[in-house]
């Protein structure tokens, strides 16, 4: 069994809910998000991505997409006991960009990566532990990753410094089982790492496995306020904070953020539970067909949509094939 700690939420609003509307937060949202999630007692704020601007074309993103120092102490002019964390991809990233941690306002940066680029993945880890970071490595699409691969990932992984490991449900697909089967194996072949949990909402799941991965002692759990994130978005930052309650955790400060911004932003752009995000969660496939589909005229085109899914022809699955 693996060593159970003090649960820790981590807000990834900025970051995953960027996939929304492109990074589009004003400084404000940003600072208000910042103040409302300590007053609030979440642990960490994830507040964007470190990937390098040089390597993507960054087009009209906003600043949370590449995050600047520089920029980042105009924002956060004084620090909290929130700490704050940043995300990487793979292949997305100059490792000369990031700056020593003594140096930089950011306390963990969380490498992303899909089970074929564990190696470099590690890489990276190793790269950013040396310069005193925490970090933790995310390995995504968990529900398409074959037994053997992952147990090869596992040898791997145990030799590395990181601290964190993330069972991660990119398409929304898991139930509580496969929660309660991938927690298991993850704390019997990873002993001396602390686990995460990163769900998303396409089955209205996200809370449920969160909260079962947290009663098996996985201590990072990812949400992001009023479940703002790609898609069918996270779990929800206060439904988890009323949930653990504590002495720790106060939901009302984050009930304000929703007062004050989330309402209308969720009439600006869409994200959370809709039946197009339904429909390829239960069939266990990216999300990118129902989000071209929310973006085009035949939006509630369901039984379409299901079909060409469903269709041994024009399926992604016989795609694959």
């Amino acid at each position: 069994m693996g060593k159970h700690h003090q649960h820790k939420i981590l807000d990834c609003t900025i970051r995953d809910g960027g996939l929304v509307n492109d990074w589009d937060f004003s400084v404000e949202f940003v600072q208000d998000m910042y103040r409302g999630l300590s007053a609030a007692g979440v642990e960490y704020m994830e507040i964007g991505y470190k990937n390098s601007e040089k390597l993507l074309k960054g087009g009209s993103s906003g600043p949370w997409r590449f995050l600047n120092e520089s920029f980042l102490r105009d924002v956060i002019t004084k620090k909290t006991d929130t700490k704050l964390s940043a995300l990487v991809d793979i292949g997305r990233v100059d490792e000369n960009d990031i700056l020593p941690r003594e140096d930089s306002l950011l306390d963990l940066i969380r490498v992303a990566c899909y089970i074929k680029d564990v190696d470099k993945g590690l890489e990276l880890v190793q790269k950013f532990h040396d310069m005193g970071y925490e970090t933790s490595l995310n390995i995504m699409a968990l529900s398409h990753v074959m037994e053997n691969e992952l147990t090869e990932a596992f040898e791997e992984i145990n030799k590395s410094p990181v601290d964190v490991v993330y069972v991660v449900d990119s398409y929304g697909s898991m139930d509580n089982k496969d929660i309660d089967y991938l927690v298991s194996k993850f704390q019997r072949l990873l002993p001396e790492k602390e686990l995460g949990l990163h769900m998303h909402n396409n089955m209205q799941l996200a809370f449920a496995n969160t909260i079962a991965g947290a009663n098996k002692g996985v201590t990072f759990l990812d949400s992001s306020v009023y479940g703002m994130g790609r898609a069918a978005g996270n779990c929800t930052t206060e439904l988890l904070l009323s949930y653990l309650k504590g002495a720790r955790y106060d939901v009302r400060p984050v009930l304000g953020l929703i007062e004050k911004h989330m309402i209308s932003m969720r009439e600006k752009w869409d994200w959370g539970y809709l039946v197009p995000y339904m429909i390829v969660g239960a069939l266990d496939e990216h999300p990118r067909t129902a989000m071209a589909l929310l973006d085009s005229a035949e939006r509630n085109n369901f039984v379409d949509f299901y079909d060409r899914l469903t269709s041994v022809e024009t399926s992604p699955a016989a795609s694959k094939k």
